[in-house]
Order: structure tokens, then sequence, then C-alpha cells
């Protein structure tokens, strides 16, 4: 029997084509799970509605809110083995990385919580016989839409504010990991939030998702994914006037200067790049080395390449394991095989790993290309892989210039001793998020998003909450 979608606080069959999930590690089948069709989006959307309009949760004082998140906080946590091995099994992250990132969103879930509790409007400094002030309203119906590479943190980081803002959901996951979303929504069910106020379908974006943001009664789009869908979502938003929020795409830059700590910044590139196997938004996957370390920096990196374990994602030492799909795995390739064709060469891997044991899985090597142009379509577009493009620079003015030449600008690292060059350039690069001798550093606390083609709106922190309100101006005359 197919995974069923829950609509209104009740687990419901879909009458859309089944979707199998696939393990990226072997080939074997995960489950079946029943996708919507336009009639169960329109019931989701319906319940969220209903329940918003009922009064059950926006009506609750905010602590009363943060209980429940606390709850949803604890209760994933009881969960945290099963819930990292269903990730596990549907993109094939490591069971190592799968459990640190339940840990991660039970700490997002309890942020909200705190902020849900805390958060201050504002009484304004009255200009007549008044008392004037901002209050932050929920929007209603929310679609939150999330991508396939970190589910149980993304996931986390869309439901938790918009639930402490008062507003009602419709969870659209991936279809590549629907059951992470699925599980989110049973978590909900069980703690007690009202029937309604969480409604998860599953299905395609071309379908699901699409019938969800264009839902007239949808009153805010929340989406994390690729730049050419969020370029979709942002022109629905804009004919139907309704706030939208993008975290997308990026081609970030780890910019080693001569005088770094060379090991310190191979070791911090690596994972950059590796970790995750690349399948990260931020992935630092754009290398520029200072030109006259520009030799033992690589070697040092290739170092790094040859040591980095990959293997199956049950394997408690692997720091890679398969790409999320075989589809996806064969993108990768692709992107590997443009670059020499524009005439990189390899300098570490470029190909899939020897060994029976990665025979019937998703793998691909660490891997590392120079000799390319800036302009190449490796350098340009993002390969959401572990490919790194190095890439030689002979000033900061350069390097400054290369690394702002892409329509991308989520994430920079720089990695220099010294501080006043460090502080300049953070000033000049275009990024949401810039690092200096680290990277991937990232904090629930702090802001994310990105400039450019690299989204809209600003994610995480006390404005992760004000992201889903609207703000509401009240005069009471004295």
């Amino acid at each position: 029997m197919s995974e069923q979608m829950l609509i209104g606080g009740d687990w419901i069959e879909g009458t859309g084509p089944a979707l199998e999930s696939i393990n990226p590690a072997d080939g074997s089948f995960n489950a079946e799970f029943s996708t919507a069709t336009d009639s169960e989006v329109d019931d989701a959307v319906a319940a969220a509605k209903d329940s918003y309009y009922r009064g059950e949760w926006r009506a609750l004082k905010p602590h009363q809110r943060a209980d429940y998140l606390f709850a949803f906080h604890h209760t994933l946590l009881e969960r945290k083995e099963e819930i990292a091995r269903l990730q596990m099994r549907e993109n094939g992250k490591t069971i190592t990385e799968c459990r640190g990132q339940v840990d991660q969103a039970a700490g997002i879930i309890r942020y909200f919580a705190a902020v849900c509790e805390t958060m201050e409007a504002e009484v304004t400094p009255p200009r007549g016989d008044y008392v004037s002030m901002v209050s932050y309203d929920p929007y209603g119906v929310v679609a939150l839409v999330t991508p396939w590479n970190s589910p149980i943190t993304l996931n986390a980081q869309k439901l938790a504010p918009a639930l402490a803002a008062g507003n009602s959901v419709v969870l659209k996951p991936s279809e590549v990991t629907p059951g992470i979303g699925l599980e989110m929504g049973r978590i909900c069910q069980d703690i007690g939030i009202p029937s309604g106020v969480v409604n998860v379908v599953s299905g395609r974006g071309a379908v699901v998702g699409d019938r969800l943001i264009k839902h007239p009664d949808v009153r805010m789009i929340s989406f994390t994914g690729g730049t050419e869908s969020g370029r979709a979502i942002a022109r629905t938003a804009g004919e139907r006037l309704v706030p939208v929020a993008l975290e997308l795409g990026g081609k970030s830059p780890n910019i080693v200067f001569a005088d770094a700590d060379l090991d310190k910044a191979a070791a911090g590139v690596a994972s950059g790049i590796f970790g995750s196997q690349g399948q990260s938004c931020i992935a630092g996957s754009r290398l520029f080395v200072e030109d006259s370390v520009r030799e033992p920096f690589i070697a040092k990196l290739r170092d790094f390449a040859a040591k980095w374990r990959i293997g199956h994602p049950e394997d408690e030492n692997a720091q890679m394991g398969p790409m999320a799909s075989f589809h996806h795995r064969d993108r990768i390739a692709g992107y590997v095989s443009s670059a020499i064709d524009e005439g990189g060469k390899i300098l570490y891997g470029g190909d899939v790993p020897d060994g029976p044991e990665f025979a019937k899985g998703a793998y691909y090597q660490p891997t590392i290309v120079g000799g390319l142009d800036h302009g190449a379509r490796a350098c340009q577009e993002e390969i959401f892989g572990p490919v790194l493009c190095a890439l030689p620079f002979s000033d900061e003015n350069d390097v400054v210039a290369q690394a702002n030449d892409t329509v991308y600008g989520l994430a920079c690292g720089i990695w220099t001793s010294d501080f006043a060059k460090a502080w300049r350039v953070c000033q000049r690069i275009e990024a949401g998020s810039v690092w200096v001798n680290a990277y991937k550093q990232v904090s629930i606390s702090t802001s994310f998003g990105g400039m450019k083609d690299s989204g809209i709106g600003r994610e995480k922190g006390i404005d992760g909450v004000r992201l889903y309100t609207e703000p509401k101006a009240i005069y009471l005359a004295t």
C-alpha cells in the first residue's frame, strides 16, 4: 500500500500516479508514495484555510504555540534514529550526517519556539493624540516547498517559523524525499497541533507544486530549490501579488590568499565541497588560489580528496555516500565531461569510484578540475555535486572581480591571515553569507539568504518568523 498524505487531520490516499522511492546506495526499493492531483491539493488548501479561520492555532497565545513547538523538538529527538535512517535511505546521506541533521532540526524548532514566546512588536512614537503600534499578523495559508538535499533541516526551517507566526501550512516535500515531510506531519499530529494546521501533499513539482503556488487561497509562498524553479514561482507570485521567499542556487567562491594557513584552508575547502556529497546550496564549488601558492595548495587538496572516505551511508566512518539519485549522478558526470570538452584537466577524481561495493549505487568521486576559463559552463552553472573548479588569481582586485562574475550570490569563503584584507574583500563580495578562515558555519540565530539569482528574502533569526507575518499599523485615539 502506498504511503498516504496528511490532509485536514486525515491520512488520505492520493489519486495521482504512485511515486517510487529508490535507495541511491544500491538501487533497492524503499517505498511507494501516493501523490496528489489538483483535487487533493485543493482539499489541503481548504483544510488549512478552514483551520486558520477556526482560530484554534492562530488565536493561541505565543507561549501556548511555543509549548507545541517545544513538544515538536522533543518528539523529533525521541525519533532521531528512525528519521535519520529514513533520510539516509531516501537521499543517500551518511547516517552520521543524518543523525547530526536531526539534532540540528530539533535545535531549529527549539529556537523558533523561543522566538515565538519572546518576540516583541513595536509601539511607535506618536505624532498626534493617539497611541500607535505595529503588530505582526500571520498570512493565513502558507505554501512550503522544500528540496531533497537536506529535508530534515529544511522542512524544520520552514515549518517552525511559519507555525510560530500563527499560520496554517501546506507542505510540499520533494518527490525524491517525500518521507521526511510526511513524518514531520505525523509528529505535528501526534503532539496535538489542531487538525488542518499542518497538511502534507506528495507529488512532482510540475503538478502538485504548480497547483499549490497558483491556488488563490495561498497567501504566501516559501520555496527552497533550484533557481529556474524559483524564477517560475516568482513569476506566479508576481502575477498573484503574493509575497514569496526564495532560497535558491549558488556557485560560491572559496578564496585562498598566499598568506593563509594553507593546511587549515585545504581542510576547509575540501569540507566545503566534498561534505554532503557537494549537494548543498552553499557548497564552495569555485576555488580561487593566489598564483604564488597554487601548486602546493592544489597538492594538499588532492591529498584530502584521496583520503575522503566514500562508503555505504550506513558505514559510520563514511564521509561521502552516493549522490541522491542515479539521474543526479549522471547529471554531475555530464558537467565533468563538459569541463573536459572546454579544455579542463582532471586534477583528481572525475569518475565513479572503483569497487564492487559501489557498482549498484549512485556514487561519484570527489573531483577537482583545473585549466578552465572562468567563463566555462562548469565554472558558471550550479553542478550540485562534489566537483571543484580550481582557478588562479593574481591580486585582490582580480579575485573580487572573478568571484562576483556569476549570476549567483549565496556564500563565500576567504582564507587569509590579514584581517584588514579579509574585511576589505568581505565588503566587496556579493554574497549573503561570508566566512573568514572557515566555511559552512551556520547558525539558526543568524539570517540566511542570497543576493542576485540566489534568492529573495532571509530565513533564520528573529526575522525568520517575521518572514511569515504581515505588519499591521494600529492607532488608538487618546
